[in-house]
């Protein structure tokens, strides 16, 4: 049986590193030293917490989380558009009924000169929350061939307001900030996966890479 005060204290931690984000970018602090900080204390999630997505023997042997070089050009503001049709996906399965997701909003923005587009959904699990998944062109060579997350809020992970804007109007990505989910470590985990329409032609040449343990050692 899984420890839920563990688990708690795991997902109150994940939290904590994105408000501390959230306050340093928006009172100016220095981009890459917060994006530094930032991988230090995930870095040490994945080390030390029971709850880490790594496996025991994992753990003794992980030194670091492997990341593209901090990229400013791929921190842009994105429009928010909610007057779309809100479809439903079933993402994944368990042994009981399926999971699902709802479109919430489709975000434009630009990306290496070229504009894109992603949706972002809300989860129908839980008390629900906001989900970006994405895949693009850097799969599955230098990233996780199923894609990468943006922000899962049910899990603590947020976007980022713009100051003096209301969301539902511009959000601020950090795609330096993707990182994998819990699959990309190893196969007791499950992991809802970016839909079709949000699968970039563009490479995302930031947040975090492949991930492999030290001295060749497989997942």
């Amino acid at each position: 049986m899984p420890d839920f005060f563990d688990l708690y204290d795991y997902r109150r931690r994940n939290a904590s590193l994105y408000r501390e984000r959230a306050r340093a970018i928006l009172a100016g602090e220095d981009a890459v030293e917060t994006w530094q900080r930032f991988r230090a204390g995930r870095d040490q999630l994945f080390a030390a917490h029971p709850q880490s997505a790594l496996d025991e023997e994992q753990r003794k042997q992980f030194k670091a989380l492997s990341y593209f070089p901090y990229n400013p050009a791929m921190c842009v503001v994105a429009q928010v558009d909610t007057d779309i049709e809100a479809a439903t996906f079933t993402v994944a399965m368990n042994a009981q009924e399926p999971m699902t997701m709802t479109r919430a909003a489709r975000l434009h923005f630009e990306l290496e000169g070229q504009a894109v587009s992603l949706s972002v959904y809300w989860l129908n699990v839980y008390g629900g929350g906001l989900f970006l998944p994405f895949r693009d062109a850097t799969c599955p060579v230098e990233s996780y061939g199923g894609g990468r997350y943006l922000f899962d809020t049910i899990k603590g992970s947020d976007f980022l307001p713009v100051s003096g804007v209301a969301t539902k109007e511009r959000i601020l990505l950090d795609f330096n900030y993707a990182y994998n989910p819990s699959c990309a470590y190893n196969s007791k985990w499950v992991c809802p996966l970016s839909p079709p329409e949000n699968r970039l032609k563009v490479a995302v040449s930031a947040g975090e890479k492949n991930f492999h343990l030290p001295e060749g050692q497989s997942k």
